[in-house]
Parts: C-alpha cells; sequence; structure tokens
C-alpha cells in the first residue's frame, strides 16, 4: 500500500453531509467526492493537502512584506509584530481546545472545517479591512485563533487514519504546512503586479477548499472520542497537564520546544535574510520572493525524506539529527555568512531550511505515541500551545534585534537546538534509568 493511501474498509460508504455537533451542516455530493478520496488519493493525501491549503493562511501577510512596509510606512521588525499576532492568537486557540477538552470531545474534521472558514474570513478581513498595524494585528489575532483548529487537528485525523505509521503519516502532514508557510511567497512571484490584497484573499480561497475537503473526508476509523464512557465512569476530560506525567512525553516536548524556538523565528527572517545578503542580486530571475520560497519550502523535502527514514531509524534518531544539523547550519551561517560565496550561501540556507522542519513530525509522532489514545488532541494542543508561546519570544526578540545587529541577530536561534537536544537526552535518560 502506497504511504498516502492507508485507509480502513469500513468507511467505504456514502454520507449526505458533515454535521456539526453546534449545528452546522455542510452539506457534500459525497457519493462521489468521498469515494475518491478515500481509494484515489487516499485519507492521509487528502488531509496533508487539506493542511497545505488550511495553513496558507500563516504567512499570508509575510509573502507581501514589502508591499506592507511601503503601504503602512512601517519597519521590518513590525512585519515581525504581524507575524507575532498569529502566534499570540493560535496560543490562545489551542489553550482554549484543550483545556475545554474539546479537541477530544468533538470530531477534529468539524473543529477543523470551521476553523478554516473562519480563519478565511478574518484573513479577508486583513485584506481588506485593516488599515495599519494595529487593526492587521487584530485581524492577524483572529486567524492565529483559527489555526489553532487547523494544525493540530490535522494532527488528530492523521492519528485516527494512519495510527501505525504516526511518523511518516505526520511527515507528510508538517511537508504540507511547510508548502502552505511557502505558498504567500510563491503567490507573490506569481502575482507580481496584482495589488497585495489580491495575493492575500488568495490564501483565504485556498482555506476554504482544505476545509471542505476534510469535511467531505471526515474522522477515521481510529479516531478516539472522549465520550461514552461507562455508567458511573468519571466523565471529568482529563487534565491538560496528564500527559506530562509519561516521561517519553516529556522528553519529546522538550526536544519540540527547542525546535520552535528556531523555526518560526528563521521563517520569518528568510525574506530578511535573503534581501540582507548577496542572493538576490546574484539570482535576479527569483528575487527575494523567489529565494525565499525555495529556502521554505525545500523544508517540505526534509520532512519528508525524515518520515520515510523513521521507518528504518525510528522517530527519536531522526528527530535529534535533524535538530543537530539545523543548529550546526546556524552555527556555520553566523560565522561564515560575510565571507562565503552566493551559491555557498543558498546551498547553506537551503539545508538549513529542510533540516529546520524536519524534526517537528518527528517529536510530535513520539508525543502522540506516549500518551493515552484519549487525550491524544488535548496533549498534542497544549504541547503546540506551550511550543507556539516560545515562537513569540523569538520571532520579537530576534526581529527587534535584526534592525540593530543585521545578520548578526540569528545567534540568537542557536540557544533552540542546544536546548532541544539536551532536554530530550537528559529527561530520555532519566526515564530510562528509573
Amino acid at each position: 500500500m502506497g504511504i498516502w493511501g492507508e485507509f480502513h474498509p469500513s468507511f467505504f460508504c456514502s454520507v449526505q453531509s458533515t454535521q456539526w455537533e453546534h449545528g452546522l451542516t455542510l452539506t457534500v455530493n459525497d457519493g462521489a467526492v468521498r469515494r475518491f478520496l478515500l481509494k484515489g488519493m487516499g485519507p492521509v493525501a487528502t488531509i496533508a493537502l487539506a493542511q497545505l491549503l488550511g495553513t496558507a493562511l500563516w504567512f499570508s501577510a509575510n509573502g507581501t512584506s514589502d508591499d506592507l512596509i511601503a503601504s503602512w510606512g512601517v519597519g521590518a521588525s513590525d512585519i515581525g509584530w504581524l507575524t507575532s499576532a498569529v502566534q499570540l492568537g493560535f496560543i490562545l486557540g489551542t489553550l482554549v481546545i484543550s483545556m475545554s477538552g474539546g479537541a477530544d470531545r468533538f470530531r477534529a474534521s468539524s473543529i477543523f472545517m470551521g476553523s478554516a472558514v473562519a480563519g478565511a474570513l478574518f484573513n479577508l478581513g486583513f485584506a481588506w479591512l485593516s488599515e495599519g498595524l494595529l487593526s492587521g494585528m487584530l485581524f492577524r489575532f483572529g486567524v492565529g485563533i483559527c489555526l489553532a483548529g487547523i494544525y493540530p487537528m490535522g494532527m488528530k485525523l492523521l492519528v485516527g487514519w494512519a495510527p501505525a505509521r504516526t511518523g511518516l503519516a505526520l511527515a507528510q502532514l508538517v511537508a504540507m504546512l511547510t508548502l502552505g508557510t511557502a505558498l504567500p511567497h510563491a503567490m507573490r512571484v506569481m502575482g507580481a503586479d496584482l495589488p497585495w490584497q489580491l495575493v492575500i484573499t488568495a490564501s483565504s480561497v485556498t482555506a476554504v477548499l482544505g476545509a471542505w475537503l476534510v469535511g467531505s473526508l471526515g474522522d477515521g476509523p481510529h479516531a478516539a472520542v472522549a465520550t461514552g464512557r461507562p455508567s458511573g465512569a468519571d466523565t471529568r476530560p482529563p487534565s491538560i497537564l496528564h500527559a506530562f506525567r509519561h516521561g517519553p512525553f516529556r522528553a519529546a516536548t522538550l526536544g519540540y520546544f527547542g525546535h520552535m524556538w528556531e523555526l518560526y523565528a528563521f521563517w520569518t527572517l528568510v525574506p530578511l535574510i535573503v534581501a540582507r545578503t548577496s542572493l538576490a542580486s546574484h539570482f535576479p530571475g527569483l528575487g527575494v520572493s523567489g529565494l525565499s520560497f525555495a529556502i521554505i519550502a525545500v523544508g517540505a523535502l526534509g520532512s519528508l525524506c525524515g518520515g520515510l527514514l523513521s521507518l528504518r531509524a525510528g522517530s527519536a534518531r531522526v528527530a535529534l539529527g535533524a535538530l543537530a544539523m539545523s543548529g550546526l547550519c546556524g552555527l556555520v551561517f553566523v560565522l561564515g555568512w560575510r565571507d562565503l560565496q552566493a551559491g555557498s550561501l543558498l546551498l547553506l540556507l537551503m539545508i538549513w531550511g529542510a533540516s529546520v522542519v524536519a524534526d517537528s513530525p518527528q517529536f510530535s509522532a513520539l508525543a502522540a505515541t506516549s500518551c493515552p489514545p484519549a487525550s491524544v488532541g488535548s496533549a498534542l494542543a497544549i504541547q503546540n500551545c506551550i511550543g507556539f508561546a516560545i515562537t513569540v519570544v523569538s520571532i520579537s526578540v530576534t526581529s527587534s534585534l535584526f534592525e540593530y545587529l543585521g545578520l548578526d541577530a540569528l545567534w540568537l536561534l542557536l540557544p533552540g537546538p542546544v536546548m532541544g537536544l539536551a532536554g530530550y537526552v537528559l529527561t530520555a535518560r532519566t526515564t530510562v534509568n528509573r
């Protein structure tokens, strides 16, 4: 069976609609569409594609950063605040769905679908209603809240469809997240002569398409929902910190936190890195947007290769190897960017772009498989919540100091891989020795 096509035969049935628990119904022509998604594309590919389409909302503003700087009269650090607003919204959203238990009480497909549509609307508001940095940050904050129902729920959907191949399945999901992150830069290249509002609107259209795909597919046969317990059983949802009692979950989460310190700050700074080095002048055909797309999008290939490698080497080795590689790339960059030729510099950034995200799905797979099935949604949500809180700090600090230190501000990314490696190894060793 292909890596994209794992499914359960009992789900070859036709339904007429996808029903929200809160009463919203999305009608779909499921007879043909759902059979194609199951037999033709496969559930894993469908969810991964929906993730690509939905997460295009995440960095839609960054793909038009030059236009925003010119239109609003803001600086590079202000673009960092737009990104931080998304991260803060994501933190609030993940905190709500994890503390309320909603991530495990409601169907992941319903949460994903509603969140993608709402996120598309907030994104449209940013494009057409924002008048400056403050109003823009408010709309981006709303987008971030909605993304909390897209990214973690996409992971839970995959666990429900392919529990035996979580590392590979999540690698495919993160590959699509990476492409979704890079997509606005590609949209800017393709629509170079279009107003920036239309480029951002395109991201809203893709998010609605992602909602339709997930709404048509539904949840997997292995999805665990924290309802329907026997009479007299404790019906309270597990504490959001319950998963942290498990040593393997703590180890994976600490590694993930170090990874998150580096990843989103790096993605945010990529256009600025390209603009401040000789890359744009040496590759004029690509320009800042084209080079930024390539450096970020290559992470999708890194994630997929890491997923395939995890089948042989295991998720832990792949995660730690990728984290060490990204840290090494960061060290080489900050030490040598002044002396490296443009070709060597681009190669280094491509390797960094591939490795900086390859560990993410493996840390998530380690976390998902080390906590009780009924609390997977909440555990992943709280892990994401804390991880993205870390990104707000790293993005804000590096973006603010970039205007003063230039490319030397990237020294601030190095503590992430170092602390992530140390946290995982020390915690895992302590757990084994108990």
